[in-house]
């Protein structure tokens, strides 16, 4: 009982206890900020990745794709652990709108809308067919005309609040799509006449997924319009993936390993076919991995951040140090009175490391109060630095974010103030490692001179 009633006595009385605690107390309040911002943005990043492409991807990178996937097809549907499945056509192309000679090269997307939106997060990314994503492909002015959804970046532009000017109606906007069909040993489908298949398709819907790349970039297209312009049709026909969502209950790692397995049969049953080569080049990846290019540079700059904080900690563990040291310097005729009564070398470093330990404690409880505090509001700050002075943490004319994320998560404030009371303790250690050498009759003879 002693112990704690000495560590209280020296928090309360001794003035530059209260330095030791205002430093871990700032060093948690930026490390909560910051660390509650930076994770929201990756969770919310990788959550929209994932949404984009599903649970698991069968798929190649080449632009001829792989054949004799119907079959396939059939296999994934009947197996218990897999809930739905969408064929999908990813390859470049060169847009004009009607009436124009500009020519705008993005990526394109052949998709089977229903079967699209029951594995992918999809539907939830239109706009004019929000209530009604069966007839995403159906243009305003005549729903039998071949329509095509736009990547919502390429679309519309953005104010300086990130909002977009979508207007009442659909706009009725023509585009000639240009596609450079391949045959399936990678050479050009068309040599010798034309290279490349055009074909009009009319502005029917906007998707919004949150991600810059694909916003800025994306053409959404039926499937078999597009596999005709790809040279993918035909009495064998391709495709570049296949999206998979797994049944309910069903991990990820688990359902991937299933899938591989299965593919692994297929192929080896398809060994003899003539373009049998395409299938090589397939690989069976988790959404992370198939995302991994895009995902990774966020998560480094996460590892980035938490490194650079950690040397904020050891800033505050040096801190500690001196505080404790000249502490336990003024107070050698209090050591000495306390080991001359009998109180042990290793109760005099408990006594020190409980003082620590409360420092370290109220710093966290202040640190994480503050830093809390500050994120419920810091939407509404912002809001008003940009009001009065035009300032925000990031454009949202340029970048795809719209609240700075606010929600801490308890398993971090837990992380971050475990990692305070540590670094106190730590800087404590070696002042108490001090106090406790000391011997009551050099400590009262220095004291009695």
């Amino acid at each position: 009982m002693y112990r704690w009633l000495l560590a209280s006595r020296y928090l309360l009385k001794r003035r530059i206890t209260w330095f030791a605690v205002l430093a871990v107390m700032l060093c948690v309040f930026i490390v909560v900020v910051v660390m509650t911002v930076l994770t929201g943005l990756v969770r919310d990043f990788t959550a929209k990745n994932h949404e984009f492409v599903g649970d698991i991807v069968v798929g190649t990178e080449s632009l001829v794709g792989f054949a004799y996937y119907e079959g396939f097809l059939e296999r994934l549907e009947q197996a218990d652990f897999v809930a739905a499945t969408s064929p999908v056509v990813k390859s470049y192309a060169l847009i004009s709108p009607a009436d124009s000679d500009r020519n705008i090269g993005v990526e394109v997307m052949g998709i089977d809308l229903v079967a699209h939106c029951r594995v992918t997060g999809f539907a939830a990314t239109l706009h004019y067919h929000a209530s009604d994503w069966r007839r995403a492909f159906e243009p305003a002015g005549d729903p039998n005309l071949p329509g095509c959804i736009l990547g919502i970046d390429l679309a519309l532009d953005r104010d300086r609040y990130g909002r977009y000017n979508f207007g009442s109606s659909i706009p009725q906007i023509s585009l000639a799509v240009t596609c450079f069909p391949l045959t399936a040993r990678g050479a050009l489908a068309l040599a010798g006449t034309s290279v490349a298949t055009t074909k009009t398709f009319h502005y029917s819907d906007t998707s919004q997924s949150g991600l810059a790349r694909v916003d800025s970039a994306m053409i959404y297209l039926p499937i078999e319009p597009l596999q005709a312009m790809c040279g993918m049709d035909g009495p064998t026909k391709r495709i570049t993936a296949i999206h998979v969502k797994l049944a309910e209950g069903v991990r990820g790692p688990v359902g991937r390993e299933k899938i591989a397995a299965l593919w692994d049969r297929y192929k080896a049953e398809n060994a003899q076919q003539p373009q049998a080569h395409l299938l090589d080049t397939v690989r069976v990846q988790g959404w992370k991995e198939n995302r991994r290019s895009f995902i990774a540079a966020m998560e480094k700059e996460q590892t980035m951040m938490t490194a650079l904080f950690g040397l904020v900690g050891i800033t505050a563990v040096f801190i500690v140090f001196v505080v404790f040291y000249m502490i336990i310097s003024n107070k050698t005729k209090d050591i000495g009175i306390l080991k001359s009564v009998g109180v042990s070398s290793l109760n005099v470093v408990r006594l020190f490391m409980g003082f620590a330990f409360c420092v370290g404690a109220i710093g966290s409880l202040l640190g994480m109060a503050g830093g809390i505090l500050f994120l419920r509001r810091a939407n509404q700050i912002e809001g008003w630095l940009f009001e009065h002075f035009g300032f925000q943490i990031w454009d949202r004319s340029l970048y795809v974010i719209g609240d700075i994320p606010n929600q801490a998560e308890p398993r971090v404030l837990a992380v971050i103030a475990a990692l305070a009371v540590l670094a106190c303790l730590a800087g404590a250690l070696i002042p108490s490692g001090r106090a406790a050498r000391l011997r009551p009759v050099d400590t009262l003879t220095v004291a009695r001179l």
